[in-house]
């Protein structure tokens, strides 16, 4: 797409309204204040704001997006830019090798981070481009109604928990999350997440890094566990960095419904190490990895089915609240910042909201259809299950379990997951909007 030229001024901009601040809300945010529409206002249904949650993968697609919003510097000093993916047995045995970020050839690098310090960085931003009242805490928008008769601006009433009166709006965006409340009115009766029987046990810790500090390991890859662990800072003064671990295991089966009680709760690390009884990685202390964490927690792998539209007259939905994905592809909150880049872009692009949706809707809805699809087929895993299979006992070279093609194999499947191949990013146009300075949006007529 070619970024627009036509001038434009926030003077009678049209009120938009994000439900959630999460990275998908607040990228958002900031994404339409860049592309000129400044009369935004977030709600978010934390009561407060916290540092929560473990470590996220941003892939290139998602870093050139960051840093066209004029974060490059910022994620810089939090993260880590990853340099190479690589699967081991569970008795140390390297599988695969591959580069990442500028090592595999985008002209932007892969990050791993902590969710806390991008969420930190995002909202300090918000506040001080957008105004420090820009985010509203402690508001879950429960639904909304809209206009949908008569030749004037149409308008969309959205509801939040405990407040008496609506929020009007020209624009509801929907970034609330695999449970969203405007995903239910949207598209009622879906009934609850999907769960596939993995459960994954999640935590970071204050440990040594391994091999070169820059890598992410994929250990195990048999049918029933699988861990995963990367680091997220780099090292401190005691030379320790921060650790990210997932461990997955199959306690169920795939389709069942979600086990209800004591999910996102904090258990004990003895709860998960016993699944990794007799494994033997040489450079990375897994065990002692997993001991250390302050606080552990468990989540069921889920998502949900596809829908046949995210956007509902004036409304629109974005990120998890969209296309929930699972992690095996280190690419939900990727995907949720570009939703925001998208959407800012045509809504600001064109003077015609309801076409602005609809081309967000044909764009993003087939391409994170294809991701969804991917990730639930756990590619590369099945593959990979075939080592397990081979060489129960591990191996010293892999060549002799598995043939050159066969390995091969899984760069194909690993770019399935991650959805975008290098040339492809490096050569597609911007999606900033340049500063411009004539009348707003025929659509943005005010809403009182």
């Amino acid at each position: 797409m070619t970024p627009i030229t036509t001038p434009y001024s926030g003077k009678n901009a049209p009120r938009i309204l994000i439900a959630g601040a999460g990275v998908g809300g607040l990228t958002t945010a900031l994404s339409l204040h860049a592309a000129g529409l400044d009369d935004v206002l977030v709600m978010e249904s934390c009561p407060r704001l916290r540092a929560v949650g473990a470590g996220i993968n941003l892939q290139p697609a998602a870093v050139r997006e960051l840093t066209e919003l004029g974060l490059g510097d910022d994620l810089a000093a939090h993260a880590v830019a990853t340099a190479r993916l690589e699967y081991h047995h569970r008795y140390g045995g390297l599988i695969w090798s591959e580069p990442r970020g500028r090592a595999a050839g985008y002209h932007w690098p892969q990050y791993s981070v902590h969710r806390a310090r991008l969420q930190e960085v995002l909202l300090r931003e918000v506040n001080r481009r957008l105004g420090p009242g820009t985010v509203r805490t402690g508001r879950r928008i429960t639904g909304y109604e809209q206009d949908r008769s008569g030749d004037g601006p149409r308008r969309v009433r959205a509801y939040a928990a405990g407040d008496p009166a609506p929020y009007t709006c020209d624009l509801l965006i929907g970034a609330d999350g695999i449970n969203s409340a405007v995903r239910s009115v949207m598209h009622p009766g879906e009934g609850p997440p999907l769960w596939n029987g993995i459960c994954m046990w999640r935590g970071v810790s204050h440990a040594p890094p391994f091999l070169d500090g820059r890598t992410m390991v994929i250990v195990g890859c048999n049918s029933r566990v699988k861990a995963v662990v990367y680091p997220v800072s780099p090292p401190d003064a005691s030379g320790r960095c921060t650790l990210n671990w997932v461990v997955e295991t199959r306690t169920g089966a795939d389709g069942t419904p979600v086990p209800p009680a004591d999910w996102d709760a904090a258990v004990a690390a003895d709860a998960v190490l016993p699944h990794l009884a007799g494994w033997r990685v040489p450079f990375l202390d897994l065990h002692g990895t997993v001991a250390a964490a302050p606080r552990v927690l468990r989540y069921p792998m889920i998502d949900r089915d596809p829908l046949p539209s995210w956007t509902d007259g004036r409304v629109v939905l974005l990120g998890d609240a969209a296309h929930p994905l699972y992690p095996t592809g280190s690419n939900g909150a990727s995907q949720a910042i570009v939703d925001a880049r998208v959407l800012a872009y045509l809504v600001a692009r064109h003077d015609d909201l309801d076409e602005a949706l609809s081309r967000y809707d044909r764009m993003r809805r087939p391409e994170t259809a294809v991701l969804l699809d991917a990730h639930r087929r756990l590619e590369p895993d099945p593959l990979l299950h075939q080592v397990e299979l081979l060489a129960p006992d591990g191996f010293s070279d892999i060549r002799d379990v598995l043939p050159e093609h066969k390995l091969a194999d899984i760069r194909s499947c690993t770019r399935k997951v991650t959805g975008v191949d290098a040339a492809g990013l490096n050569a597609r146009s911007s999606w900033s909007v340049p500063a411009r300075s004539a009348p707003a949006c025929a659509w943005s007529t005010p809403s009182g």
